[in-house]
């Protein structure tokens, strides 16, 4: 692989552990599977693309994550509120935000972004009036990624430390133990899908802008993607703290979409990446149930051949 590649495969890898930072938000601290992931990345995505072409890039950015946050709250509440199983609640987000989405697009499946101001050509104009040099100026898009993913692992992880980031991390732990200290479950169930979807949507909306297009099929998958990358950097590099997690994340994208980039170089299909990456998914979420049926065999072997 060339370095534009590998540097390429990067960029995309700080990209979307943002959006792994939701997820496990959602997945590993509250212990909720949210589905409306798909939907809110979309909305996110179709948000951002609708007001930059408008000319407005950085609003862009904000509404889409707000956008995103509201989704999540919408299936939160319907999960405690109106007691809609937690599948269920987050399948009926992710449908209804088909509809929300293409209506924000103007009932276009596609939008382009081409030639339209956004926050990556807005950086590099800085960076240009700075008198920085060519070297740096082609490197931009990472830089300002860089930054933006920092920033993100800063506030996830001084949240963490706060009494509400406590209360729900708490709350996936053991929930029925925090509701008997007073703290309202509900409430922390709905903030937490709030915070995590906002994190889809500010990813999406990044994400448009730095591919300067939107389509309504963005967000398929999405999930699986970053399951994928928490899996990958929880497994190569630990989880022994927040911060040691979300760091973790962030290197396992990376590592995911420089193994994606190897594998399209080597020819592979690119429609069944997503099949390799959900079989991964699914044999590494497996291991524990696996480990424990060969450990009774195990013992089962010995208590037999002991006779």
């Amino acid at each position: 692989m060339s370095l534009n590649t590998i540097l390429g495969a990067i960029e995309l890898g700080l990209l979307f552990s943002i959006m792994s930072f939701g997820i496990y938000i959602t997945f590993k601290v509250l212990d909720f599977p949210d589905l409306t992931v798909d939907g809110s990345f979309t909305a996110g995505a179709v948000t951002s693309a609708v007001l930059s072409i408008a000319g407005h890039p950085y609003l862009a950015i904000l509404a889409g994550t707000l956008v995103s946050c509201f989704a999540g709250m919408v299936t939160g509440f319907l999960h405690t509120k109106m007691k809609v199983n937690y599948i269920l609640a987050g399948i009926l987000t992710m449908t209804g935000l088909y509809s929300i989405n293409l209506k924000i697009a103007g009932g276009t499946p596609n939008l382009s972004l081409f030639n339209v101001s956004t926050i990556f050509t807005e950086f590099h104009e800085l960076l240009t009036s700075i008198g920085l040099p060519s070297q740096v100026l082609e490197r931009s898009n990472l830089i300002l990624l860089l930054l933006i993913v920092i920033a993100c692992m800063l506030v996830l992880n001084l949240f963490f430390k706060t009494q509400m980031g406590l209360a729900l991390r708490a709350t996936g732990n053991n929930e029925e133990m925090v509701r008997a200290s007073s703290i309202n479950t509900d409430a922390m169930k709905i903030t937490g899908l709030a915070l995590a979807n906002a994190f889809v949507g500010l990813c999406a909306a990044i994400y448009t802008q730095h591919q300067t297009f939107y389509d309504i099929s963005q967000g398929i998958g999405m999930m699986v993607v970053a399951l994928t990358s928490i899996i990958i950097g929880e497994t190569v590099f630990g989880k022994r703290t927040v911060l040691n997690s979300l760091v973790s994340i962030v290197l396992g994208a990376m590592i995911y979409r420089l193994l994606l980039s190897f594998a399209l170089a080597q020819g592979m299909d690119p429609n069944d990446w997503k099949l390799l990456c959900a079989s991964l998914v699914a044999i590494v979420i497996s291991i524990p149930t696996i480990k424990l049926f060969i450990e009774k065999r195990r013992k089962r072997a010995r208590r037999y051949g002991g006779k």
